[in-house]
Parts: structure tokens; sequence; C-alpha cells
């Protein structure tokens, strides 16, 4: 594994240079934001490149990079479903989302819900929104990055997480989304150039695809496995992943964010659809390096390290810290991006909407600030426990703590949508007492499950608690008799546009492709 003590003068001149480079752009996309105004939707003025980059960049974290390839040397592709799955629901958030989103003109999805249901169901959202924020991405994202900086540099957890929440925060709290849109930009195209190289490098040393292939199971190159597979069955990922998959890429603010700060729907669907053909690039940029490296070397211990194997062994001196500052920076993209969702839910949908009503953008800026402050510490706190657990695989704990989240936002945000019968107590109940619930069978599921009992799959698990929610829901709406909320006039406030033959013929060539793949990968 790589330490410090191996890298060598030129890393270290990369690795700074970089970051120099990296906190220039952060210095001019603050230059860049109009004096006055809002530091959390860019003054909608983001371009399709920009939402696709900030999407992906929020999405692809160290978990991504280090987790994948570790799956990747274990499974093969099958993991793959999580990056390329996606596209329904990326496609859902294009078309049937964002027109309503962006029509109705709102910063937060809190705030979408408050027009929809009323203000106590934008309140419970809000602070659901920000728990989920600070466990999910921040957490998370803290502790799957200190693990590599912990190794790297031989320091604490909370140290590498202090380190890299100084590093994103600056961003959040200098320019606001524009920066991190700017800076994701510049850090993704470094991501796959990086990623590109091992790949390429580890195929020239195999000897090509068709060594590779020889060298590895049959199934590790199909994307459906057995229902009796113990990681990966086929039934949970196709009736569970969707439910995480609507939370996730339509409903959860650190990844809607960009859409909402969109030009206008045009650019936010053109966004999105790059977002969607990035997303192909997960399997071979973060899951084929892993594959490379169970055929190149098959007796690796930890599976974890099999992405810095390959840079170890493969890279000359210079390119191992020009990979490490390509890892710190989707730590950046990720932290930076949840930080400023978190400054905008608090801000927007609690602190000016229920303390400070006619709050001049100073004060929303500096509260923003504060908030940021604020969640950067609990979030260090909740990474260090979450360091005291032990025995986890990063990547399955990451994909079951989003399992048990989901039900909830994604059963709200799908009747309230679709069905206009829907009421304010169903889905405050479903906000409220379903997230005791979904969050409380997590617990039990990952920590206190009883030994002697067979045990589901969590995403068949979430798929359950999402159905059991939406039945909830309807039946007392349905026994509901008080009267509707005027929210139902969402339904007429969606930004209508004709759909362009660019924006079609971009949605059409994906999902064209993105069957392709699966035809072949089965």
């Amino acid at each position: 594994m790589i330490n410090a003590s191996y890298l060598q003068g030129l890393d270290w001149g990369i690795l700074i240079g970089y970051f120099v480079i990296l906190l220039a752009i952060g210095i001019w996309a603050s230059t860049q934001r109009k004096k006055g105004s809002s530091l959390f939707l860019a003054e909608n003025s983001l371009r399709w490149y920009h939402i696709g980059f900030s999407m992906w960049g929020t999405n692809v974290g160290p978990s991504m990079l280090i987790a994948s390839a570790s799956a990747g040397f274990t499974t093969g592709i099958v993991s793959g479903n999580f990056a390329w799955y996606a596209f329904i629901f990326i496609c859902m958030l294009a078309f049937v989302f964002a027109p309503r989103y962006l029509g109705s003109k709102v910063s937060t999805l809190p705030e979408f819900m408050g027009k929809r249901f009323g203000q106590s169901t934008r309140n419970i959202l809000a602070w659901y929104t920000m728990i989920t924020i600070l466990i999910s991405w921040l957490a998370l994202t803290l502790f799957a990055g200190g693990v590599l900086i912990r190794q790297v540099f031989d320091i604490p957890m909370w140290q590498s997480a202090l380190i890299l929440l100084a590093i994103s925060a600056f961003f959040t709290m200098l320019g606001g989304l524009k920066a991190v849109a700017y800076t994701n930009v510049y850090q993704m195209l470094l991501l796959i150039f990086v990623s590109g190289t091992i790949v390429v490098a580890g195929l020239y040393k195999l000897g090509g695809i068709d060594e590779l292939v020889a060298r590895t199971p049959a199934d590790y190159w199909v994307l459906f496995r057995p229902n009796s597979d113990v990681d990966f069955p086929w039934l949970p990922i196709v009736l569970g992943y969707p439910i995480s998959g609507i939370w996730f890429w339509c409903t959860d603010q650190s990844m809607v964010q960009p859409v909402l700060a969109a030009k206008n729907l045009r650019e936010g669907q053109l966004g999105t659809n790059f977002t969607g053909w990035l997303k192909i690039l997960d399997v071979p940029l973060y899951i084929l390096p892993g594959i490379i490296c169970f055929a190149l070397y098959p007796t690796l211990a930890n599976p974890d390290e099999a992405y810095m194997t390959m840079v170890k062994n493969l890279f000359p001196v210079g390119m191992v810290g020009l990979v490490l500052a390509v890892l710190t920076a989707a730590l950046v993209s990720t932290i930076g991006s949840a930080l400023n969702a978190l400054s905008t839910v608090f801000t927007m949908d609690i602190y000016v909407k229920k303390f400070n009503p006619k709050a001049s953008t100073k004060e929303i800026i500096r509260m923003g600030h504060v908030v940021t402050v604020v969640g950067a510490i609990l979030s260090v706190v909740i990474c260090v426990a979450i360091d005291s657990i032990k025995g986890l695989n990063l990547f399955n704990v990451f994909q079951s703590v989003l399992s048990f989240i989901a039900p909830p936002m994604a059963a709200v945000f799908v009747l309230g949508v679709f069905w206009k019968r829907t009421t304010k107590r169903a889905a405050n109940f479903a906000l409220t007492l379903g997230t005791l619930l979904s969050i409380g069978t997590g617990v039990i599921y990952l920590w206190a499950w009883p030994e002697g009992v067979a045990k589901p799959h969590f995403m068949m698990l979430s798929f359950y608690l999402w159905v059991a929610l939406v039945i909830a829901m309807m039946l007392i709406s349905q026994f509901d008799k008080s009267p509707m909320e005027e929210g139902t006039e969402l339904f007429d406030k969606v930004e209508r546009q004709k759909t362009g033959v660019l924006v079609a013929g971009l949605w059409i060539a994906l999902i064209l492709v993105m069957v392709g793949l699966y035809i072949f990968f089965n």
C-alpha cells in the first residue's frame, strides 16, 4: 500500500501544484458571483456541462474509486448496476421532476413540498434532508476519504476528516454553488484521465482484453446474478434499487441542486442527459481497475487496496501524486456539494422561513457560513463514530444506508407528484413515523439482527418498506376528511416547453445504448 514515505519529490510537487490550481479556480469563481447574490443557486446560470459534471462529481466520491474497485476485484461488474440502472431515474428527473421544480421556482426540495402540502411538511422535510445529508453525504464520504488519507499519511481519522472539510468548506463559503460547479468540471476531467490511464496501463500489462477475460471467472462479466447470490441477487436489484434511485437522483437536495440552478429547463434536461452518459464511465473507470487487479494480483489479501495497488505497481513517479490529487478532488467535490446543500436547506427553509423572513442577502450569506461550519463539525463527530464500527464493508454499508433512508422520501415525492388526492396528513405520516420505521429497521439490520433468523437482502427490505408506506399514505388520504391543500395548484405549475430535437435525440440515444449494454452483459 502507498504511504507518505513512498511519495517522491515530484509526487509532492504535483500534489501541491494541484491544490494551488484548485484554490485559484475557487477564488476566480467567487469573483464571478454577482455582488449581493445568493450562494445557493449560482444565479440560475448553470449550463448543461456544469450540471452534468457537478451531478457526476457529487456522485463520484472516494467510495466510487476505492470501494468500487474492491467490488470489481471480488465480484466483477455486477456492482455496476448501481451506476447503469440509474439512467431510468435520471431520465425521470429530467422529464417528470425537473419541469415541476423549475416551474414552481423553488430553491430547495423542502420548499417544493411545502408548496404542495404546507409549512409543516416543509419543516419536517427540511430537518429530514439535513439529517440525511449529514449521514449519507458528509459522514460516510469523510469516513471513506479518511480511510485513504489515514493509510497514506498515517494520521488519525478526525485529523483526516478536518483536512478534507477545511478544503471543501473554503469553496462552499467563498463561492457557493458556482465555485463548487466550476471546480467540479476541472476535477472530473482530471479524474477521467487518471482512471482511464490506470485501465489502459493494466490492460497493456495483461496483454489485452482477451487475456483479462481468460484470467477472470465467467460470472465476473454478467450484470444479473441468480437470486441465490449472497451479495448481488437480481430480484432485490430490480425491485429495491429503484427506491434508492428515485430518492437519490430525483429528490435528494445534494444531487438535484445543480438542476434547480439551471439556466432553463432545456439546459437542465441536457445536463441530466450528460450525467447519464458520464455514468456509463463508472464501470470502466472504477470497477474495471479492480477486475484487472484480480487478474494481475489474485493473491491480494485486502480487496480495498485494489485501486492503490494498481497505482503503485503501474504508475511512475509523479503519477502517484496526481492520483492522490484526483482522489482528493473527488472528496472535495462530494463534500463541497453536500455542505452547500446543507447550508441551503437550513438557511432557506428554516432560518428565513421561520426565524427571519425579512433577512437581507448579507444576513442569509452569513447564516449560510455558520451552518457550513456547524455542519462540518457535526459530520466529523459522526465520521469518528462510524470509524469505531468494525467489520463492515464500505461499499455495502453505503448502499444499505441509502436503502434505509430512501423509502419515506421516495413515497412522499412519488405520490405527491403523481396523485393529487395525497394529503398533508399522509405526507407527514410518512416523513415522521415512516422515517422512524425505516431507520429503525436499518439499525436493527446493520447492528442488532437476531442470530439464527434468516436475513433478507437490504434492498428487498427497502422495497417492502416503500410499498408499506405507499399503501399507508393512500389509505390515510382516502379516509382523511380535511380540506385539500391549495398545493394541488402545483400540478399546473410545470415548466412547459416543447422537447427539442437535440434533447429528445440524446435521450433516445442514451436509452438505446443502456439497453444494449444490459443485453450484451447478460
